[in-house]
């Protein structure tokens, strides 16, 4: 095995450990936050120490987000925060660790799928305002309305002028959604050439990952610079003062979520809201009360 081929398999390798480290985040979701957030160093790495230092930063910054999170509710807060990005740069990932500890109904997700013939007939922007937030709320946009900037033109799904019109469209789009009182945030997730190509190898060699890989994913591929230069003049044409865009580098998915989640908080100036204490009250208990056995054809079987 020549050097260049254990270094590729060093990193598929690096890739398949940061899922076994997303179940050891679930698997730790009964601890309390204060627990295993403890104050440490952070020098991130493939080492243990450095996996350790990971997971005490995103679980002091999953603390932070639950405090916004009630901030966002107390104040009657609107966001939006738009995740945009090359496939397998990470959006879904970021996406994960924001919302895995707040509450659905205040932090949802808008992962639209591609527009059926009736979508294809509306105003363009139409299918995304039915999931824009009402007061108190958080959407996250696995993908957006900037679909048409990317997929849409270098696989030719819209024409010339559907695409201009975008770039006219756009930047009065969204300074409506600001003057609204909506506050609009938007990352992109870059990543380079060959960090694809790795995450695209691991994809393709772990059954548990394959799904993520469509034909399209894969035609993105080949098709890189092309997607280069669709990027390049979509932050151009977007990037404005009342929405700007925010690069996140994610070469390293750790870091890139943990700087990611740090930048959003720190986008808005939340406070801790005080909350009254909470105290279980006792159980009612009446003697007519008798609690039917379940019959046992009904019950799971203890297989484990």
């Amino acid at each position: 095995m020549n050097p260049s081929d254990e270094e590729l398999i060093r990193r598929i390798h690096r890739d398949l450990r940061d899922d076994f480290d997303e179940e050891l985040e679930l698997e730790l979701e009964d601890r309390t936050l204060e627990a295993v957030a403890g104050a440490g160093s952070l020098a991130l790495g493939d080492d243990t120490e450095g996996r350790r230092a990971y997971f005490r930063e995103l679980f002091r910054l999953q603390a932070e987000l639950v405090k916004l999170q009630d901030w966002v509710v107390a104040t009657r807060h609107k966001v939006v925060i738009v995740f945009e990005g090359r496939d397998s740069a990470g959006k879904g990932g970021v996406i994960k660790r924001i919302t895995q500890r707040l509450n659905p109904r205040v932090c949802r997700v808008a992962a639209l799928p591609a527009p059926n013939d009736r979508e294809r007939t509306q105003w363009y922007f139409q299918r995304y305002v039915s999931h824009l937030p009402a007061g108190g709320e958080i959407v996250l946009f696995d993908r957006s309305w900037y679909n048409r900037a990317g997929v849409e033109r270098v696989m030719g799904f819209c024409t010339d002028d559907q695409y201009e019109e975008f770039f006219r469209s756009t930047p009065e789009f969204e300074r409506m959604l600001v003057r609204s009182g909506i506050q609009l945030i938007k990352y992109w997730f870059s990543i380079s050439d060959d960090e694809q190509r790795i995450r695209f190898l691991g994809r393709i060699h772990d059954p548990l990952k394959q799904w993520k890989l469509s034909p399209m994913d894969l035609e993105s591929r080949r098709r890189w610079e092309e997607y280069t230069k669709a990027k390049e003049i979509m932050l151009e044409r977007t990037h404005i003062v009342e929405a700007p865009w925010w690069v996140v580098p994610a070469d390293d998915k750790k870091r890139a979520r943990l700087n990611c989640i740090a930048h959003l908080l720190s986008q808005m100036s939340y406070e801790e809201v005080q909350h009254p204490a909470v105290q279980l009250p006792d159980r009612e208990r009446h003697e007519d009360y008798l609690r039917n056995p379940v019959p046992p054809e009904m019950i799971v079987p203890s297989r484990y």
